[in-house]
């Protein structure tokens, strides 16, 4: 592999085939990882991660990131504030922004699919002061909502056994213990472990879209009839309290569904961590963004539609629930309203299933960020050590340790503090938005400024842009400033306005502190990186297709197996 000075040096001089479908470059017959002076860190022995993510793996950990408690239970609290309409509208707009984000994401990571994930896109494409700031923000949102999670799911059991007979802390080490050995095992284990976990899932969320469908036209035990009743009594859209008149009441209502929204997608960029361990990352990545789209269009437009037809914003089941188990998922409400029994159990031991593949998979995103971090430079170099199995270690232990936060919940009047830790991660994850959408504005210039063409030399190209991106790139700043704007009416709560907004100012003081120290200058899009890591992308993937077609020779003279099932049948749905 060439130096970063000679790529550098020959930026103008490299020369890319012009076919249509290719986009590897002359030298990429050169590469040779065993001879460079220059190897970045995640590419030395010892330090580095291994590739065995195959494109299942990637599909469902992009929907499985995807679909979550923010969805299952977070409606609710989207439909009690502001109505079902509105619940529908604002999650289809940010439905929408995902999808742009993931596709600039999916455009800059099937060129190059960095090992050290968002911050290494920015620190090569924008101004490495942003990807120290964006890789901290990222590293605190899932140090903070690993342990969040764990305490979810003790809260979870509590819907069957009361904290009076076990203690939350006995649910919380079990869950610890098992998401620390899934994650320590390798990229491999959890993989398949998060696929299947994953698989259950969809086939949760799927059945109960069907099932609303079934309700809403009366074919619950009820027999009762719901259709659209509830968009004209009480009405689609809810006025906000202590707001007249009711048409104001009904605009602010609305604007701040938007911070359940953001919640209830957060999570979806987190397959963007996992490309650097992807076996031929370019495939697994276009099938995944590709697929982002209709999944964000079933799982969360659908479920909000139907859910708005059967769950009215007055119900008194609504109101009154409170919490994380299966009594406060309007879900569930529909399912009681319509006198279907024993089904609430059932749904609470998929919200269990949901908090525990949330927990590992919200653990490995935070090892592979400190990861990141530190095979780039920007944290101490222990954190990139890997052992036999890929996986870095130093990392895991870091991530575990904040998990023991925890335990806090042993003391009730700790419950309160995780209360605000997830108004903490909200901003976060919305700033991590906001990088990946300038990242690729940034990103966009350079590939322009240096010869290539988006259309003809990329595997994978975002559709709509630049459109797209600066759309999604306003909502994410309206979003982040309003955010927490409910916070001034009905009387000033400090301390939700404080963990609303912390994290602007935590991530402009990474940024500008670094410039500062590191006194880093903003690439110019003629001097940014196209090159480290190419080849050695271009090579996996030439060998990825060679063997793929030796396989697929190999079908066709020989018996349809289990695989070919599986592509046949179901690889469309997960």
């Amino acid at each position: 592999m060439e130096s970063n000075s000679n790529n550098a040096s020959n930026q103008g001089s490299v020369e890319k085939i012009p076919a249509k479908d290719s986009i590897l470059p002359v030298h990429t017959q050169e590469y040779d990882l065993a001879v460079s002076r220059s190897t970045p860190m995640a590419m030395t022995e010892g330090h580095r991660l291994k590739k065995d993510l195959q494109s299942r793996h990637i599909t469902m950990i992009a929907i499985g990131g995807a679909v979550g408690t923010g969805l299952l239970i977070g409606t609710a609290s989207s439909i009690s504030t502001a109505g079902g309409g509105a619940t529908f509208v604002a999650y289809s707009i940010v439905g929408i922004v995902v999808f742009f984000v993931m596709a600039a994401l999916g455009e800059m990571a099937s060129f190059i699919p960095l090992p050290d994930g968002f911050p290494g896109y920015s620190s090569r494409y924008v101004d490495p002061a942003m990807g120290f700031a964006v890789g901290y923000s990222y590293l605190c949102k899932y140090l903070i909502v690993t342990p969040n999670q764990l305490v979810a799911g003790s809260l979870v059991m509590q819907y069957w056994v009361s904290p009076e007979k076990v203690n939350p802390g006995v649910w919380i080490a079990i869950l610890l213990v098992v998401v620390l050995l899934v994650n320590y095992f390798g990229v491999k284990f959890f993989g398949e472990f998060e696929f299947w976990l994953s698989s259950i899932k969809v086939v949760t969320i799927l059945g109960l879209i069907i099932l609303l469908f079934i309700i809403m036209l009366g074919g619950g035990p009820s027999h009762d009839r719901l259709g659209f009743r509830y968009w004209t009594d009480p009405g689609a859209f809810k006025p906000y309290k202590h707001i007249e008149p009711p048409s104001k009441g009904k605009f602010v209502a609305f604007w701040a569904v938007f911070v359940y929204a953001v919640f209830a997608y957060l999570g979806t960029e987190l397959v963007g961590v996992t490309f650097g361990e992807a076996r031929n990352p370019r495939h697994s990545i276009k099938k995944a963004i590709k697929l982002t789209f209709y999944r964000i269009l079933v799982f969360y437009c659908a479920s909000c539609f139907l859910l708005a037809c059967c769950v009215a914003y007055n119900d008194p089941l609504l109101l009154s629930a409170k919490g994380t188990s299966a009594a406060a998922s309007p879900f569930v409400i529909a399912i009681k309203n319509a006198k279907i029994s024993v089904l609430p159990h059932v749904v609470n031991a998929c919200i269990l299933i949901f908090i525990f593949s949330a927990s590992n998979s919200d653990l490995y995103i935070a090892t592979r960020t400190l990861y990141g971090l530190s095979a780039n430079g920007k944290a101490p170099k222990i954190f990139s050590r890997t052992n036999k199995n890929g996986v870095p270690v130093y990392s895991l232990a870091f991530a575990g340790l904040f998990c023991c936060l925890a335990f806090m919940t042993c003391s009730s009047s700790s419950k309160t503090v995780f209360n605000y830790f997830v108004n903490v991660v909200s901003i976060f994850g919305l700033l991590t938005w906001i990088s990946i959408l300038v990242t690729y504005i940034f990103f966009t210039r350079a590939v322009k400024a240096q010869g290539y063409v988006r259309t003809r030399d990329f595997v994978y190209y975002a559709p709509l842009q630049p459109y797209g991106t600066y759309f999604s790139l306003f909502m994410c700043c309206m979003i982040a400033i309003i955010k927490n704007f409910t916070v001034f009416i009905g009387g000033f709560d400090y301390k939700s306005f404080v963990t609303g907004y912390i994290g602007i100012p935590v991530y402009f003081i990474c940024f500008i502190g670094y410039k500062i120290i590191k006194k880093s200058k903003f690439i110019k899009p003629e001097e940014a990186d196209l090159f480290t890591y190419k080849d050695v992308i271009d090579a996996e993937e030439k060998e990825c297709l060679r063997e793929e077609e030796e396989m697929a020779k190999l079908k066709i003279n020989g018996k349809k197996d289990w695989q070919w099932f599986y592509d046949k049948f179901i690889g469309w749905l997960f």
